[in-house]
């Protein structure tokens, strides 16, 4: 979707008209079907064009170059600040991405691509920024690729003056910078000679047509570079019915025909491999030419995915990897697959910056082919509509062919599957037959008294080697940003008793948490790590969770559950609010693979574990 589109004469015209924010907000207002727009937005129109303008006429390029800005990137919600297009010195097809900020200051950080700003405590660097908007069209747009047309990218910082050393020019950032020029306010000469040299001699509107209308596919090179990426990765193994789940999966994507839609349910609960499973129809679907998606709800997951996937920062697989709300508005079919992975966390309209009203919606309206992966017993806010009965409804509004696989084999916890069924059961989940504990030895499971001791036994086991965590249920405020807690500076998860305190997961880490190396200095919510696994897991349950040996029966009080999204309207309904904290502490005490060390703040809670598990230890 293009908002503004017009020659190089023509947006000059509009500038010194001064007309051009007025004309941008208009096309805006109709493209997106918005009422109005942020003030910050329009304000950036206003300053950024005036010297966009001024660029461009001192650049003198031909009267026909083409320009747009605020270009949406198909099938994303990215948008383009400004794009112009020609032919350079030799004649050859090019166009420019320029990426505006109106930004004054910035530090550097030790993440690549990654800087510092008064405005966020992390934002893209913005040449990173315009090399994966550059990045994207040369891997997705057909006419783009299958033409050769260049392209180049570079960020353009007007108000900003440059600083010695200066931090935007970091060493971290010099292969970025190289790639896509950074130009700062008393650049602008140098800007208009590299606009000037590749795409001043003008003809570009033909380029802009191939830009709008090319159609979205990965390319060879893109194909080549994902299958790479799973050749001889022992992440993604399949084992036993999870290469039956894969296969059955993946044929019935390949063999969709017309524009009909099909959907495929896969349920499976904690550790029986849909990542695994759903990883590889991401690799095998892409290397068979299909424009194919993995959508996950929750960001943490997303980012050790695509760790797993890499083992570095990579840009090229950004755009697979996308969030559920990314289809609000998506035009029908526009996906051939969507592979949904923890898809029990889609959300309804209640959910945060979320504009559409169902995210299952979303998702079978813009794929020919939707792949959820799904436990129902991972639901842990209202707002979580992932349930199968859900996906199969708005299947049938759609006249959607539904297929479904299931998946039982236990690869979490060393197979110990009747642990698994134990936590079930002890958390009056589902009733099994592990009611006094189970068989299988080697899973390594202890209640500990002192959550000190729980703590040095997690470390212990992440100094030998180990991927070992602390995690707990939201039974602790979360001190916000806002007064000093950007950075886990704030122990906020304490136990006076035993004199322990401990900060919460660190929010300017954020989604790698799980794999980031002061992780196991901080307490995990359940956010930033289902979906996950560990080695080794320590759990701290708060009075979150309390059991009554009168009723025999779990209760949440209200006021010991913290996540104020997660008891959103259930102050009436302690039931389900108890139902929802069950799941949280099922997700946790599933997360470790070789064991699971447990501390308990309530006295009660603790003595019906080990009632439950038949001792006294």
């Amino acid at each position: 979707m293009i908002v503004y589109k017009n020659t190089s004469k023509g947006f000059i015209d509009d500038v010194e008209s001064n007309v051009i924010d007025t004309r941008i907000k208009e096309a805006f207002l109709s493209s997106f079907n918005r009422k109005k727009v942020n003030d910050k937005e329009e304000t950036s129109w206003s300053n950024s064009m005036q010297f966009m303008g001024n660029v461009i006429r001192k650049a003198n390029v031909a009267d026909d170059c083409g320009i747009l800005i605020e270009y949406n990137l198909p099938s994303t919600s990215l948008r383009v600040d400004f794009i112009i297009s020609g032919r350079d010195e030799n004649n050859r097809s090019s166009f420019i991405i320029v990426e505006l900020k109106q930004w004054k200051e910035a530090e550097s950080t030790k993440k690549d691509g990654v800087v510092k700003t008064p405005y966020h405590p992390y934002d893209t660097h913005p040449s990173y920024q315009a090399f994966s908007y550059k990045l994207f069209l040369k891997d997705y747009n057909q006419a783009i690729y299958n033409s050769n047309i260049q392209v180049f990218s570079c960020a353009y910082l007007h108000n900003y003056m440059e600083k010695n050393p200066e931090p935007l020019k970091d060493n971290i950032y010099k292969k970025i910078v190289n790639d896509s020029p950074i130009y700062f306010k008393k650049d602008q000469k140098q800007l208009e000679h590299f606009i000037k040299k590749y795409v001043g001699n003008g003809k570009g509107e033909n380029i802009l047509y191939q830009i709008e209308n090319g159609n979205i596919k990965p390319s060879k090179k893109l194909i080549d570079h994902i299958s790479s990426l799973f050749q001889g990765n022992s992440a993604f193994i399949l084992l036993d019915d999870q290469k039956i789940a894969f296969e059955t999966a993946k044929d019935i994507a390949l063999n969709s025909k017309g524009n009909g839609k099909t959907v495929v349910i896969i349920n499976g609960g904690p550790g029986t491999g849909k990542s695994v499973v759903s990883m590889n129809l991401l690799g095998s679907l892409i290397k068979k030419g299909k424009n194919a998606i993995f959508v996950a709800p929750n960001a943490s997951f997303r980012s050790v995915m695509a760790d797993k996937l890499t083992k570095q920062h990579n840009n090229r697989v950004q755009f697979l990897l996308k969030g559920s709300s990314s289809f609000y508005g998506a035009r029908k079919n526009t996906f051939d697959v969507l592979i949904v992975d923890e898809a029990h966390r889609l959300k309804n309209d209640r959910a945060f910056m979320y504009k559409g009203k169902n995210q299952v919606e979303d998702i079978i309206n813009a794929a020919r082919v939707s792949i959820f992966f799904i436990d129902e017993k991972q639901i842990i806010r209202p707002e979580d509509i992932g349930t199968i009965n859900e996906i199969c409804r708005i299947a049938e509004q759609n006249s959607a062919e539904v297929h479904r696989v299931d998946l039982h084999a236990q690869f979490r916890c060393t197979g110990a599957e009747g642990y698994v069924n134990w936590i079930n059961d002890v958390l009056h989940i589902e009733e099994t037959g592990n009611y006094d504990g189970w068989d299988n030895q080697d899973f390594d499971f202890k209640i500990f008294d002192d959550p000190n001791a729980l703590r040095k036994a997690i470390k212990v086991k992440a100094k030998n080697g180990f991927d070992a965590r602390i995690l707990a249920g939201y039974a602790w405020k979360w001190t916000s940003a806002k007064v000093g807690n950007a950075n886990s500076q704030i122990d906020d998860v304490t136990i006076p008793e035993y004199n322990f305190s401990m900060p919460w997961n660190s929010r300017q880490v954020g989604s790698t948490w799980a794999i980031d190396k002061s992780g196991i200095d901080q307490v995990g919510c359940v956010h930033t790590s289902q979906g996950l696994e560990f080695d080794y897991v320590g759990i701290i349950i708060g009075n979150d969770l309390q059991f009554n040996f009168v009723t025999k029966e779990y209760f949440t009080n209200w006021n010991d559950y913290k996540d104020s999204k997660g008891k959103e309207g259930l102050k009436k309904n302690p039931d389900e609010l108890n139902s929802l904290v069950r799941n949280v502490y099922r997700i946790l005490f599933t997360r470790g693979m070789k064991g699971c060390y447990v501390c308990f703040v309530n006295k009660e809670t603790k003595k019906y574990f080990k009632e439950r598990l038949n001792t006294t230890v």
